[in-house]
């Protein structure tokens, strides 16, 4: 479903050039925060990182 729901957009980008336009320049505007880019791949690439354990005594 979610590669259906990304080629629909890729589809739909590419036949309206003015969509293009606007995609490409809101994530070059997004892209070139680094708190908000840092915070995106922390909360993409949480699910894979291992659970870290409580200290034992």
């Amino acid at each position: 479903m979610k590669w259906l729901i990304l080629g629909a957009l890729l589809g739909l980008l590419l036949t309206t050039p003015a969509a293009l336009t606007a995609t490409a320049t809101v994530v070059t505007a997004l892209a070139s925060q680094p708190l908000l880019l840092a915070f995106v791949l922390g909360a993409v690439a949480r699910p894979y990182l291992p659970l870290v354990r409580k200290w034992t005594r």
